[in-house]
């Protein structure tokens, strides 16, 4: 038996807070506890101390001095570590978030604190019903996008109210299973695919949904555009290291929100952090579909990516498009009854997956490797001189392009082989002055070689482009997504072929159109606004005829053909060298870019990737490629933990296939992206 006086000695006295709404009762309790105590114990003789009769099952001891949550209940205070000098905080592990959209709608709903990043976001996009959460992360808005919202909201003489979505009675949110929203692919299509609209058969759902008709109106639906003036108001990125700045506050989706620093009723920015859309269906993905075309349209806006005149023309007559549409969807009654059954049949090839299609004969991936041959002109840069244009005879076989002085000539040696394995391409096309050139940048020892090709019409560049660009991936025109990436490149550039037509100018709703709203400021700057409203007009011609579905995913199309879609920038030291660069992580590569002129300098390929690891201690990553290609660098504009999630995490989502269930292998996950800190 031990006495009372030596059991005294082995126990110690604990500080615990606890968060209680119940002002009369004290917020400071000392419990004696000793060092084999469990941390479930704790709560126990905590709860029993409190004596308020509630639910405390949402409840956990965060550590302050150490930022980490004891959710393990079963370990001890002395496994923890926590002794007498510990302050312990007993607090819900669920809190209100404030959550900005990619539609810059903001949405208020309880969040788990405790859980990983990762987690966190895959219950968000259920309440939300976002498939694919794997896509989206948490932002944090950098230092110099709130300046400039700070130094608005001084000069505005009256106080700006937000407009936000209060979805806190969310079942999912509060920890409890509760109801999956309409978050299914086993019932019926959950929304109507040519109008986004939810299906007949799911309105009974909403009930138990947070997700009301209105609320699923406010997220699947493009809103009327802002005005020019809140658009000059946004912050928008000059430089490559300003559009660094945009990508150095992505969470860590290995630590909690609450060891992150974030409080109760923060605003993040929910975002699509990964460029790769995965299985886009418009039967059940309304909500992704407009949240990924909103992300895409104010990328566009706010000039986080670059785009040609004629491009942003296209993009402005596809917005007119969908603004008109939705506001045309929304005054009718949601509760239509729609034969989804028979659009279904017919609207098959909205269906639509952003990595090609399957191939129309498996024999064709048999047999020999299809090649292209034909006359084009070959175009390179020379300084202090004009550029040399000459025709020669292409042949473009397997993943190289090798030209001779004629057509006769080909059972000869080549003047050249390229390889074009691992090379940018970037289209260098203008429509209505017919010019349709490919731009290669092909690596080389020291940097990257520059070569034009320039075709004669729209059918030699769109095949010559898709093979360029299956090339640079590794893959040859026998590959199934070929025809697909044509068709895809065709599509676009009969967008961009229009005329004016006399109707189009007397539309009578053309009138009030505000063309500012659809181009980014340097066009409203460019030209008056009735110049912008009828340029916009003739390319609303080509797209007239779209569904309110089929132009959103034509945006996104158009979006992802863009030369700089889907890079991420980072200002980074390279090992050895004495200046900074600016490194664009991508789906499939690494690129090392010149900071003051945004030229490529280097590209690595994931494919070609034998390991990457962190030296924790000075912050550096490293990575080793094939034939003994290694690189290091340090990240200067964000933490390098942050690109080592992002290669990680692109490989992972390179694993995903059609035939698993949704289900993620979120330790899979964590393992590739989560770092041995």
């Amino acid at each position: 038996m031990i006495s009372s006086s030596e059991y005294g000695s082995h126990s110690w006295e604990l500080l615990v807070t606890v968060d209680h709404q119940h002002e009369e009762v004290q917020k400071e309790f000392l419990l004696r506890v000793t060092g084999d105590l469990h941390i479930g114990g704790v709560m126990l003789k905590l709860v029993e101390q409190i004596k308020i009769s509630q639910d405390w099952s949402d409840y956990a001891l965060w550590w302050e001095q150490k930022k980490c949550w004891l959710l393990k209940t079963h370990w001890t205070l002395d496994k923890c570590g926590v002794q007498a000098d510990a302050k312990l905080f007993f607090t819900t592990q669920h809190k209100m978030l404030r959550l900005r959209l990619p539609n810059m709608k903001t949405v208020r709903l309880k969040v788990s604190f405790s859980s990983m990043v990762f987690k966190a976001v895959s219950d968000i996009c259920k309440i939300l019903n976002i498939r694919r959460s794997e896509e989206l992360s948490l932002l944090k808005q950098s230092e110099d996008t709130l300046k400039k919202k700070k130094k608005k909201d001084k000069n505005s003489k009256e106080p700006v109210i937000e407009d936000i979505l209060n979805l806190c009675n969310s079942p999912v949110s509060s920890g409890l299973s509760g109801s999956p929203g309409f978050y299914s692919k086993t019932m019926t299509p959950v929304y109507d695919p040519i109008s986004g609209t939810p299906a007949s058969s799911t309105i009974t759902w909403f009930s138990d949904s947070p997700l009301t008709e209105q609320n699923c109106s406010i997220l699947a639906f493009s809103h009327p555009n802002c005005s020019p003036e809140t658009l000059a108001e946004m912050y928008q990125p000059r430089t490559l290291a300003d559009k660094a700045k945009l990508n150095a506050g992505w969470l860590d989706s290995s630590r909690s929100l609450m060891e992150q620093g974030i409080l109760e009723d923060d605003q993040l920015l929910l975002r699509f952090k990964y460029y790769t859309f995965f299985d886009l269906n418009p039967k059940y993905d309304a909500v992704r579909i407009n949240q990924i075309y909103e992300q895409a349209r104010w990328a566009i806006l706010l000039e986080e990516i670059d785009c040609t005149e004629e491009e942003m023309l296209i993009f402005a007559a596809l917005q007119y498009h969908v603004s008109k549409l939705s506001l045309s969807s929304e005054a009718q009654d949601f509760t239509c009854e729609s034969e989804v059954d028979e659009v279904e049949a017919a609207l098959s090839n909205l269906e639509v997956t952003l990595e090609g299609g399957n191939a129309s004969n498996i024999l064709e991936d048999i047999t020999d490797i299809p090649k292209l041959a034909d006359n084009l002109r070959l175009v390179r840069p020379r300084k202090l001189s004009l550029k040399a244009i000459k025709p020669y005879w292409f042949v473009f076989k397997d993943t190289s392009v090798s030209y001779f002085k004629n057509k006769e000539s080909t059972q000869g040696e080549p003047i050249e082989k390229l390889n074009l394995k691992g090379c940018e391409v970037v289209p260098d096309v203008n429509v209505a002055a017919k010019k349709f050139g490919i731009k290669l940048l092909i690596p080389v020892a020291d940097g990257m070689n520059e070569v034009y090709l320039r075709c004669d019409n729209e059918n030699q560049y769109a095949r010559w482009m898709a093979a360029c660009i299956l090339a640079s991936k590794g893959k040859t025109m026998a590959d199934s997504s070929y025809h697909p990436e044509v068709h895809k490149i065709l599509s676009f550039l009969k967008m961009k072929n229009w005329t004016m037509s006399p109707q189009a100018v007397s539309d009578p709703e053309s009138i009030d159109m505000k063309p500012e709203c659809f181009v980014s400021l340097r066009y409203t700057k460019k030209y008056k606004s009735k110049q912008l409203a009828a340029r916009i007009l003739e390319a609303h011609q080509n797209v007239s005829q779209m569904t309110l579905v089929e132009a959103k995913l034509r945006f996104i199309q158009a979006w992802q053909s863009l030369p700089e879609f889907g890079l991420s920038y980072y200002i980074v030291r390279f090992k050895g060298s004495k200046k900074d660069d600016v490194l664009g992580v991508s789906y499939n590569r690494l690129i090392r870019i010149d900071i003051a002129t945004g030229d490529p300098i280097t590209t690595w390929r994931f494919s070609n990737m034998k390991q990457w690891n962190v030296n924790w201690e000075i912050r550096q990553v490293a990575i080793e490629f094939d034939q003994n290609v290694s690189i290091a660098f340090t990240c200067l504009s964000a933490d390098c933990k942050i690109i080592h999630e992002y290669i990680g995490g692109y490989i992972f989502l390179s694993t995903r296939s059609k035939d698993q269930n949704e289900t993620l292998d979120e330790d899979l996950f964590h393992k590739l992206t989560g770092g041995q800190e």
